[in-house]
């Protein structure tokens, strides 16, 4: 598999996992630069058609 186009590079899909819940793969590049780690803790919030993802404070 060849590598996306520049303009292609944002563009993800949804996929459902077994249990009826649905994931999205972020790029690699993005995540490392937040410092964020596998099994890190995250809110996920809905702003009118869009969602934000930010780092969950306790």
């Amino acid at each position: 598999m060849g590598r996306k186009k520049q303009e292609d590079y944002n563009v993800r899909k949804l996929n459902k996992n077994g249990g009826g819940s649905i994931s999205i793969t972020l790029p690699i590049d993005d995540v490392r630069a937040l410092k964020w780690r596998d099994g890190q803790k995250v809110v996920v919030e809905r702003k009118g058609k869009s969602f934000v993802i930010k780092d969950w404070k306790p």
